[in-house]
């Protein structure tokens, strides 16, 4: 599709122009569309950069492009923006969508997600060695639990673990999954970790975040870029590349296609073909001791 006002700029700074955003996803979209096709969305929009306002919207909006389609949520009287192909992204590209947050279910089996999101959310005086750290021992409690981890970097401060699921068990067994998870990996090492958002606790502590595995909730989708200063994005890694020398903000809209033009194979390529079910209460072993 064609794009109007394709100088318009979205990172000053950077010289990241509408034009330049969309040459980007055009890049990344074989890698990135099975992580925002056919989902509900929710959008950080950003009409004249990330210097000016922010909003989030995820309901329809006047003028909104024709390649971006709509999703009706049984519970919600206003539809759902939801994409199907790259000119839907770049629909949303035209409209000044600079974050791109996916639920984790589809459309239409709108009560069973196919994956489950630990979001590890560094505060004040944490250094990112310990991100790492986190993110290690996170996923060795989740595959002891019989799941498969996958990691990408937020683009913003922190790292996410993600598992894909056999969409079978709905949103509120998920929930209790996920907190359970937390919840004992800040009983194990109360000085490392929170599972409670209270900012007043987070100093020098990883917030195991499983909030993001509830009805409605959503995280930024591999590969969209962030409304933040730097042009960076979130960006899927293979265990053995995470490490200390790539921080969240590593990858950006400039050194992502270098990137996938060097790396031998897609590190998330077996994303779906690793769904398990979510694991049976009695199968799960979250201290570390075990």
């Amino acid at each position: 599709m064609s794009l109007t006002h394709g100088d318009r700029l979205y990172w000053p700074k950077q010289g990241v122009t509408t034009a330049g955003l969309a040459d980007y996803y055009c890049e990344v979209w074989r890698y990135m569309g099975p992580f925002v096709v056919g989902r509900p969305l929710a959008l950080v929009r950003c009409p004249t950069g990330i210097a000016g306002q922010h909003f989030f919207q995820k309901h329809t909006w006047n003028g909104m492009n024709r390649n971006i389609s709509l999703a009706k949520d049984p519970l919600d009287e206003e539809p759902y923006v939801s994409i199907h192909d790259p000119n839907g992204l770049i629909g949303l590209v035209q409209a000044a969508v600079l974050e791109i947050h996916p639920w984790g279910s589809m459309v239409g089996d709108w009560e069973r997600p196919d994956m489950i999101v630990m979001d590890l959310d560094p505060g004040p005086e944490v250094s990112w060695t310990e991100v790492v750290t986190a993110a290690e021992e996170t996923a060795d409690r989740l595959r002891r639990t019989g799941l498969v981890p996958f990691v990408k970097t937020s683009g913003g401060k922190g790292l996410h673990i993600v598992c894909p699921l056999t969409a079978r068990a709905e949103w509120p067994a998920v929930k209790t999954f996920t907190k359970d998870i937390a919840v004992a990996m800040a009983a194990d090492s109360p000085d490392r970790y929170v599972s409670a958002i209270t900012k007043s606790k987070r100093r020098g502590k990883i917030l195991i975040d499983y909030l993001r595995n509830q009805r409605g909730s959503t995280t930024v989708a591999p590969y969209s870029t962030r409304a933040r200063p730097g042009a960076a994005v979130s960006m899927p890694l293979s265990w053995e590349e995470l490490s200390p020398a790539i921080s969240p903000d590593y990858f950006t809209v400039f050194n992502v296609p270098a990137r996938l033009a060097a790396i031998r194979s897609d590190p998330w390529a077996d994303f779906r073909k690793a769904a398990e079910p979510l694991p049976q209460p009695n199968t799960r072993r979250g201290r570390g001791s075990q």
